[in-house]
């Protein structure tokens, strides 16, 4: 496999407009700046400045790292990356209330993105446990505490959630990604993924559970699953990321006294995120591997794995989030790969955690926006000495 694959930027932008590609461009040089990151938090506090910053972000932000506000307003990008050979991850990227009539909502919802798929275009959904369910319920499940019988009655619609959403997943052939949590409460998510496994998987894989490698334990899960199942006829569905929760976990380890969950350095989390996936790559027929990272070295180890192990192309997944890491995407799908975009959408007021989120974590992750610039700066580049030519 090619070592320069991703420094293709033509095939990485070849939908982009120039106005999409300066547009990126800046977006990208501002928020490498935390500082600007965190007055334009403060600024979008006040109210009388409100309208401003709701049409600023909107076409800005919301249009680099968003498909829209409702399912709609994604078609076009949806059928956009189709004709690039890339499948759409809708995600609808509110974060709900802690009630019951919320939980059913996100139920309704992810149902109906299911059921849109009409097109084949996205064969994944996705939702986070704490949508279908309360934070300090799956703790108590998670901490072995005794339920009260009408934390009972809650835990089991929790898990009745669960079941009609791969119900109509299954029957409509898509396949499910369950988010990770903190993991002070995700014990008890992965014990609900397992018996998903026994009861949805055993074709292909339904569903998936996500494991975050910037935990020490997870490659011993990976493990354990691989025991515990080895000797079933099912898939184990796992989609493979670094991490969301590093401060929160971190801050909490150290107030409650216990044992940091996290690898001490990003060289360990990478060491453990490559680890974990060969492993799988290893046990690939009972794995079944989505790869969600916008490390190159990663992807392309993967890309050697695949090569080395002699595994079809269409048993593994590629994903990256909607406006970040293009030229992985796109010079994957160019080869014949299966890759997938995360398209987050929903209320402007409601994703603007998200933004900022991928704001903060383009300025955090090392690296991260520099990367991106260089890629749209030498886009750019390529595309004005092309047309002096003409």
């Amino acid at each position: 496999m090619q070592d320069n694959l991703f420094d293709n930027t033509e095939i990485a932008f070849k939908n982009k407009s120039a106005f999409a590609l300066y547009r990126g461009y800046i977006i990208f040089k501002i928020i490498s700046f935390p500082s600007i990151v965190s007055i334009a938090k403060f600024i979008l506090s006040f109210r009388l400045i409100y309208p401003f910053t709701k049409v600023l972000l909107k076409n800005t932000m919301l249009k680099q790292f968003c498909g829209g506000q409702s399912e709609d307003d994604c078609n076009d990008l949806i059928n956009d990356l189709s004709s690039r050979n890339v499948y759409s991850i809708l995600d609808y990227s509110v974060e709900g209330l802690e009630n019951e009539r919320s939980f059913d909502k996100t139920v309704s919802r992810t149902l109906n993105l299911i059921k849109l798929n009409t097109n084949n275009n996205f064969p994944f959904i996705v939702f986070k446990p704490t949508g279908v369910g309360r934070f300090n319920l799956y703790n108590k499940v998670s901490s072995k505490v005794k339920l009260s019988e009408i934390e009972n009655i809650e835990w089991l619609k929790v898990l009745n959630r669960y079941n009609t959403i791969c119900d109509t997943a299954l029957s409509n052939n898509v396949s499910v990604l369950i988010d990770a949590e903190e993991s002070w409460i995700q014990s008890s998510i992965d014990k609900i993924y397992e018996s998903l496994v026994l009861k949805y998987n055993s074709k292909k894989a339904i569903v998936y559970n996500t494991v975050q490698a910037y935990r020490v334990d997870r490659l011993q899960y990976l493990k354990k699953l691989h025991h515990s199942f080895s000797n079933k006829d099912v898939h184990l569905g796992i989609k493979l990321v670094r991490g969301a929760y590093m401060e929160k976990e971190r801050a909490r380890a150290k107030a409650l006294n216990y044992l940091d969950p996290i690898h001490k350095s990003k060289e360990d989390t990478d060491k453990c995120f490559n680890d974990s996936m060969l492993y799988m790559f290893e046990n690939v027929n009972l794995f079944s591997i989505f790869i969600g990272s916008h490390n190159e070295v990663s992807n392309y180890l993967a890309l050697e794995y695949i090569n080395n192990f002699s595994i079809k192309k269409d048993k593994v997944w590629f994903s990256q989030l909607f406006g970040m890491s293009d030229h992985i995407s796109f010079n994957l799908s160019n080869l014949g790969y299966n890759v997938a975009k995360y398209l987050p959408f929903g209320p402007f007021k409601g994703v603007i955690p998200y933004l900022f989120r991928r704001a903060e974590e383009n300025t955090a992750v090392k690296g991260q926006s520099s990367r991106e610039l260089f890629l749209y700066s030498k886009e750019i580049n390529r595309r004005n000495y092309h047309y002096s030519k003409l």
